[in-house]
């Protein structure tokens, strides 16, 4: 069966915690949501604030080729005429095709939030839904609270249904807006509307008990041809049913088409674009499309994995876009390490008693706090060390660093720095921003006249996580950085009781990588260690 899909990422998803879009965020965004085949993409509310005003103007010359647009609103105030209503004319001198409205359907509702009688709500629906198909509008009615309305008082909301109905509304849209009915209790309630009610029946829920994809696809399974969600799950409070789960679900677990022939392997890309405008992370252990999807850690399930996939995924990562990684760490078995070498034929290179060492130290490692999942650089260089056991660049001697805070509250911070290379002990001093970058001024001072491609190697990001909280300031700390020498990124970890020395091992680790791969551009191993983020 076809089910058509509405998107509300730039409309109920902006009204999620932390989610903003500009204008011109929300015009690419439809345009990706186009390209992936969504047949309706709400753009938001034209007559509640300027910025989707200026969306609706601007989108007009977009070249949509498969979605409908959809401006969304309300149905008339009830001291408003509906020909003078500013919210109806607004929804109207959008432009655009379908329209979307939402009434009340909860008697509650209707007697405390809009102080009128039930028959004027029912009014309220009808009127604007038949003013707004006079237009040549295609219209959506969100029956909003449909769920708390039909528990509360079942013959009004089937009433407030009735009435869009029979003034023309093309889909009849059930809203579980609050979030708080559970999944059996809402395939019941879509059940007995579907008997009452033919044409197309939609659903739109909230996740705030955990349940709304669930409770998309049970309405799905009791007659519903019509879901609205969120990429990611944006949304108010926790956010509206994930339209990525949601179409993986439909396509593959229950064989209905929703996007168009191989338009579902782009869902991943999808999500990653959108979560970047949003400028938010996508979460690792989404469903389908997260970075741990199809992640595997476990020496069992890795052994597994490489005999036959099947075994610990459900389906094959590429039919969503995504890619199958295996994970390192101390719960790491030989098979992750063969995974990692043999994926891109260097194998061969390391023998069983080196790549058993080489397992044995990553164990070690991660006991004592490394975390070698998010630092796939250090993990390459381990490798290389293994492939060359004995190759050093330099050693260090010694460092000292000084932090002097003045009375104007402003500090300056100064490093030295010795390390023993080829040519002998090269030893400097340099005053930074903070004792990291004076470590690093200084380290590159020592090394850059024998070895000054190093220069191309930049801090990115930093991060410090604490390990043991119970310890406080004494605790034992994790330093991760991020590398980029114009050509690839790459991070690398250290760890110690001294955020600067663990910091100084992290830098030391990127410098010993670079070198490394200098002097041996073995493009195979580079990718057998291959970090598995990747942008849109």
């Amino acid at each position: 069966m076809k089910i058509s899909t509405l998107d509300t990422t730039l409309r109920d998803g902006t009204q999620g915690e932390a989610v903003s879009f500009t204008v011109d965020d929300k015009l690419a965004i439809a345009l990706k949501l186009d390209e992936l085949g969504i047949d309706y993409i709400e753009g938001g509310w034209p007559g509640s604030n300027p910025r989707d005003k200026d969306f609706f103007a601007r989108a007009k010359d977009l070249p949509l080729k498969h979605a409908r647009l959809t401006a969304f609103g309300s149905t008339r105030f009830a001291k408003n005429r509906i020909d003078r209503d500013p919210n109806v004319k607004a929804l109207v001198e959008a432009g655009t095709p379908v329209i979307s409205i939402f009434g009340k359907t909860w008697d509650l509702h209707t007697r405390r939030a809009l102080n009128i009688t039930e028959e004027e709500n029912l009014k309220l629906i009808s009127e604007t839904v038949r003013y707004l198909k006079e237009h040549g509008k295609e219209v959506i009615f969100d029956a909003e609270h449909f769920f708390d309305g039909y528990n509360g008082n079942a013959a009004f909301a089937l009433r407030a249904l009735d009435a869009a109905k029979t003034a023309g509304a093309d889909i009849l849209c059930l809203c579980e807006t609050n979030g708080g009915v559970l999944t059996t209790r809402l395939a019941e309630i879509v059940a007995e509307v579907r008997k009452r009610f033919d044409g197309v029946l939609g659903i739109h829920t909230h996740n705030d008990s955990g349940t709304a994809v669930a409770s998309t696809i049970a309405a799905v399974e009791q007659g519903a041809a019509h879901v609205q969600g969120c990429i990611n799950g944006y949304g108010e409070r926790c956010g509206n049913a994930n339209l990525c789960s949601v179409i993986a679900n439909l396509e593959l677990k229950l064989g209905h088409t929703v996007l168009p022939p191989e338009k579902l392997a782009s869902l991943t890309s999808v999500a990653r674009y959108v979560a970047e405008l949003a400028n938010l992370p996508l979460r690792g252990d989404d469903p389908y499309v997260g970075h741990s999807a199809f992640a595997h850690k476990g020496g069992v399930h890795v052994s597994a994995v490489l005999r036959d996939a099947a075994t610990y995924e459900h389906i094959a990562p590429a039919a969503v876009g995504n890619r199958q990684r295996v994970l390192l760490s101390d719960l790491s078995g030989r098979g992750n390490i063969l995974y990692k070498l043999k994926q891109h034929g260097i194998a061969d290179r390391l023998g069983e008693d080196a790549r058993r060492e080489l397992l044995e130290r990553i164990k070690q490692m991660e006991y004592l706090g490394y975390e070698l999942e998010a630092a796939e650089g250090t993990f390459e260089l381990l490798v290389r060390e293994a492939l060359h056991p004995g190759v050093t660049f330099f050693d260090l001697l010694n460092f000292e660093v000084a932090t002097r805070m003045e009375d104007n509250l402003e500090s300056t911070t100064s490093a030295t720095v010795a390390v023993k290379v080829q040519d002998g002990v090269h030893s400097t001093t340099a005053t930074g921003h903070g004792p990291v970058n004076a470590l690093d001024l200084c380290l590159r001072k020592c090394l850059s006249t024998l070895y000054p491609s190093i220069a191309n190697v930049r801090l990115t990001d930093y991060k410090v996580r604490v390990l043991e909280p119970r310890k406080g300031t004494a605790a034992k700390v994790r330093v991760l950085i991020e590398w980029s020498d114009h050509r690839r990124t790459w991070a690398t970890v250290g760890v110690s009781d001294n955020v600067i020395e663990a910091s100084w091992r992290a830098m030391v680790d990127a410098i010993r990588l670079e070198l490394m791969r200098l002097t041996e551009e073995d493009d195979n191993v580079t990718k057998a260690v291959e970090d598995y983020c990747w942008g849109v």
